[in-house]
């Protein structure tokens, strides 16, 4: 029963060493260079923009914010975006 239990416990770490992460291939770092061409600025592998990069931050033009998502109109940068949305 012991060997029995040491084969299964061998067995069951090999599955999981061999799942292992894989370092990035020469075909996924095309996919990626691909993707930062067509569009301009870098994106993350799900294809979302990177925020890491300058060129994929926005500025806000909105304040603070209630807590049920709309604009607190008790600040000026709200009251500013809301007069330049009409």
């Amino acid at each position: 029963m012991k060997q029995f239990l040491t084969a299964i416990l061998i067995l069951l770490l090999g599955a999981s060493v061999s799942m292992a992460q894989t370092p990035a291939t020469a075909k996924s770092k095309a996919k990626t260079e691909k993707a930062v061409a067509s569009t301009g600025t870098p994106l993350k592998k799900d294809g979302t923009p990177d925020k890491r990069y300058k060129a994929n931050k926005t500025t806000a033009t909105e304040g603070p914010k209630k807590k049920d998502g709309t604009a607190d109109m008790r600040y000026k940068a709200n009251k500013d975006a809301a007069k330049k949305k009409s």
